[in-house]
């Protein structure tokens, strides 16, 4: 089973109806993301990540992230620009399908370059986070996989934040893992996850001491529930706090994705 498989997996199974809507704008800036002719996201991945095309989310600043980036990692060429590129094109396909694993490395690639913006406009951290950075060793392997499987936990944890996940939910969601192909050992993880209790704090022992990590944290569990209920968002503000966000950090991701809390 592989995380980062199964982390795009369940990001294409459409956790919230604002989920698509959420990358999109996070990617491109939300209108922009239409066709790559006219300037958008894709465009300007395909172009080698050769300046923004304006407006919102990491779409808007993609050449000036990607490039800050890639001169912290030691050049272009050790950032996972192949993952955004193939999120960037599900997307423009109708936000359905990607090929392979390319959905989870674009998610993972996406997640690492808005913890990137943040901190880095926080001045809270230049290094890049693996996603971004496409891993170098083994080693490195092995952690971005154990990074995309707490990505994965936050996701389905969010999603309990106004109670239990309700069986219809369950169901149309292990639907949808059968319909995009996901093996049954993967099935029955996310099963499993869903079933158990909202717990918070293997996130915080997680993320200690790694803010990055956090910052992805944060904004996956944005793209999971809709955030238009007392608890989803009290479960935000303790989760943010938890991760040791600093509020004006959590209110910059929130930016990215295009929420607005109230």
């Amino acid at each position: 089973m592989n995380m980062s498989d199964l982390l795009g997996t369940l990001m294409q199974s459409d956790m919230s109806s604002s989920s698509t809507q959420r990358l999109q704008r996070a990617l491109g800036g939300g209108e922009e993301i239409r066709d790559s002719r006219q300037g958008g996201a894709l465009g300007s991945l395909l172009a080698g990540a050769l300046g923004g095309t304006g407006g919102g989310g990491i779409g808007g600043i993609l050449g000036e992230v990607l490039n800050q980036a890639g001169r912290a990692a030691g050049g272009e060429q050790n950032l996972a620009l192949g993952g955004l590129g193939a999120l960037a094109g599900a997307l423009l396909g109708g936000g359905r399908r990607s090929v392979g694993g390319a959905m989870g490395g674009g998610v993972m690639a996406l997640l690492g370059a808005m913890a990137f913006q943040a901190l880095r406009a926080k001045g809270a951290s230049r290094q890049v986070p693996l996603g971004l950075r496409a891993p170098q060793t083994p080693v490195e392997e092995v952690e971005l996989e154990r990074r995309a499987e707490m990505i994965l936990k936050a996701m389905i944890n969010a999603a309990k934040a106004d109670g239990r996940i309700d069986e219809g939910e369950i169901g149309r969601i292990v639907g949808r893992l059968q319909e995009e192909g996901a093996d049954p050992e993967s099935q029955r993880y996310v099963l499993a996850e869903m079933q158990r209790p909202l717990e918070t704090e293997p996130l915080f022992a997680a993320t200690k001491g790694d803010p990055e990590l956090a910052a992805q944290i944060y904004g996956a569990s944005l793209m999971a529930i809709e955030v238009d209920t007392v608890a989803e968002k009290a479960y935000l503000e303790k989760l943010g706090s938890g991760l040791g966000l600093a509020p004006e950090m959590m209110r910059r991701i929130e930016e990215m994705v295009g929420l607005s809390k109230g």
